[in-house]
């Protein structure tokens, strides 16, 4: 049925004898008593949410039930009203992927080989995916009722929606739990900005309406004042002596984001970010309870083995606690398996520190280039823009530019590594393989995306030397950089402008254009 007339198509269904067992082996929660418990809960002045809710029967299909681990010898227990759709999409999903990770496909001397993941690295097969109930613009599935995928088209992914809650109940019947909690936390985060970004906005308009009564941009201004100090070149060789009153436009700009009002919106971000850990903590143990995650990575540790530490280990020995005979990774193995992780983390984060370094020396050298050409011919004729080009602000973007390109580089190749190195520890459970994969990406993105920001915040300029004695990037002929004289804040949000404006693109473009 392929386009191409040479791709075949293997559809997999699982029937109820399957579904049954494989829910009994992986201890699935399911229903056996409606929640027959009064539910009071009712915020003060709800009235004000009521422009953004969904209707209950969108937020709660289904009643609240309490539920217990199932059990296939004692399904009488449980609320089995029809046999097809009593297991959620996502948990037959999860049973499905269970049994493909771990199904062999060669059994030889050399050893079994298993798992649908292992067929798709040695191509096999192309993809393994779930497939949907139907396409999300088909209101209904079999003439019946309506598909679960149109009612989240309808209630949640369309775009006229983005101001409306998020129906999360629906998202985890489809979808599983990982994703549900990851939109919780993501409507929840996007709830929190909004009050941060007022905060930000009312500072911003602050700085703006004050514009006019900037003392210190006055004097810089100033001929008089400004226009009388002359300031020492910039750099040795190309640079003359110029005059401060020729930093009036930057000056300017700086008090817009560099005010008194910024003094308040710092203070306010440390409590926001705070509360907002807090609160989210709150919202994340009510999903937990609400949906029987309570006790979750803990029956995950215990019941899941990765099919890749099962199939890698070879060695056995008894667990202590269940008596059992179950494989495991010798301590020396552990150990080396461990340092060149860590190794090669360090390495690449030695890899972008060497190029943040390399940026700085471009700055360095093109600085002087800008400050020449400049100077014999100068931005004054182009009418907009030309009193705001200052080699500093020229300098300053096309090095920004320069490096958000390295930093979505090394961001995609490390992507691979550490996806590989995590491969290679052969973690024993997925929540394991999960935190250890996470730990590495944070690490390396934290200092891929903010280390040329802190460099900028709290390094550059402070250490420049002074007139007859400057200081020198490693010995070289380069001389080290200086703020300018309103400070380096124009500069720093310039920076931040350009690597959030182009995560969001490259995000957006990754998410909504290329699928």
């Amino acid at each position: 049925e392929s386009d191409d007339g040479k791709t075949y198509f293997v559809k997999i269904h699982a029937p109820w004898e399957v579904l049954a067992t494989y829910a009994d082996v992986l201890k699935i929660k399911v229903p056996f008593k409606v929640n027959d418990m009064p539910d009071d809960r009712e915020l003060p002045m709800n009235w004000l949410s009521t422009p953004f809710r969904l209707p209950k029967e969108i937020m709660h299909p289904e009643p609240d039930y309490f539920t217990a681990p199932f059990s296939k010898s004692k399904s009488d227990f449980f609320l089995i009203g029809n046999q097809d759709t009593f297991f959620s999409p996502s948990t037959r999903n999860r049973i499905v992927y269970y049994i493909l990770s771990r199904c062999l496909y060669v059994i030889g001397e050399c050893g079994d080989k298993k798992g649908i993941k292992r067929l798709l690295n040695n191509g096999s097969y192309t993809s393994a995916f779930p497939l949907h109930d139907s396409r999300y613009w088909i209101r209904s599935k079999d003439g019946n009722c309506e598909s679960e995928r149109y009612d989240l088209y309808k209630h949640w992914a369309k775009f006229f929606c983005f101001f409306k809650e998020q129906p999360i109940n629906r998202i985890r019947n489809y979808y599983g739990e990982k994703i549900g909690i990851y939109f919780a936390w993501l409507g929840f985060y996007t709830e929190m900005l909004l009050f941060a970004a007022v905060v930000g906005t009312i500072c911003f308009t602050y700085g703006f309406l004050t514009y006019d009564d900037n003392e210190w941009s006055k004097e810089i201004c100033s001929e008089e004042i400004g226009g009388k100090i002359v300031m020492c070149p910039l750099c040795d060789k190309k640079c003359g002596f110029w005059k401060l009153s020729i930093t009036c436009n930057s000056s300017w700009q700086s008090h817009l984001f560099d005010n008194v009002a910024t003094v308040f919106f710092a203070i306010f971000m440390g409590i926001w970010v705070t509360l907002f850990l807090e609160f989210w903590k709150r919202r994340q143990a009510r999903l937990e309870y609400d949906w029987d995650l309570v006790d979750f990575e803990e029956e995950q540790q215990q019941l899941q083995l990765r099919p890749e530490y099962e199939s890698k280990c070879t060695k056995s020995k008894e667990n202590p606690i269940t008596k059992e005979m179950e494989p495991y990774l010798p301590v020396t193995s552990k150990c080396a398996r461990s340092c060149l992780s860590g190794a090669t983390v360090l390495l690449w984060i030695s890899l972008i520190i060497a190029c943040i370094i390399g940026v700085i020396a471009y700055r360095l050298a093109v600085y002087a280039a800008f400050a020449s050409i400049m100077k014999d011919s100068p931005t004054s004729h182009l009418e907009v823009v030309g009193p705001y080009i200052t080699p500093q602000l020229a300098t300053s973007v096309t090095a920004s530019c320069i490096n958000f390109v390295i930093i979505m580089i090394l961001n995609l190749m490390y992507e691979k590594v550490a996806v590989w190195i995590t491969d290679m520890e052969i973690p024993k459970t997925h929540l394991e393989y999960e935190n250890r994969l996470t730990m590495k990406m944070f690490l390396f993105q934290f200092v891929n995306y903010y280390s040329s920001c802190f460099y900028v915040a709290f390094f550059k300029g402070k250490f420049v030397g002074y007139p007859g004695k400057y200081a020198y990037m490693f010995g070289s002929s380069l001389r080290n950089e200086e703020c300018d004289p309103g400070g380096c804040l124009i500069e720093l949000t310039t920076q931040l402008v350009i690597v959030m404006t182009g995560k969001q693109v490259w995000g957006n473009i990754q998410e909504a254009l290329l699928p």
